[in-house]
């Protein structure tokens, strides 16, 4: 080993409505707010974290011309409630995770792509 994961950063235009989504999409709490940098910090040390860029351009999932650059993959026990709950906080549905498949996509408030992990339905 080379070293460990400190972090996860996020580039954002708006980094406090980013840190806020993540926030409670994940339930980890806003540890550290240093201007447009904010921390979130959950146990064992991991941390997600939203850098200030101004003229941040959003990926467009899944044009190869605006590569999604990063994800994440977040484990739900019900993917129609999940979906319902990361809708409310402001993410948009992408294509991708369809019938049958165990995931769905879905863009964050500043267009970072992420997707919804659960068991498919065995059919």
């Amino acid at each position: 080993m080379v070293g460990r994961l400190e972090a996860v950063v996020l580039d954002a235009a708006d980094t406090h409505t980013l840190a806020r989504f993540y926030s409670e999409l994940l339930g980890l709490p806003i540890t550290r707010v240093d201007g447009d940098w904010i921390e979130l910090g959950g146990p064992e040390g991991t941390m997600v974290c939203f850098q200030h860029v101004p003229d941040h351009v959003p990926p467009q999932w899944p044009d190869p011309a605006h590569p999604q650059q990063v994800h994440l993959d977040v484990r739900v026990d019900d993917v129609d409630a999940a979906e319902a709950q990361v809708l409310a906080l402001g993410a948009t549905r992408l294509g991708g995770g369809e019938e049958g498949q165990d995931f769905r996509v879905y863009a964050d408030p500043a267009g970072h792509p992420f997707c919804l992990i659960f068991e498919a339905p065995k059919g």
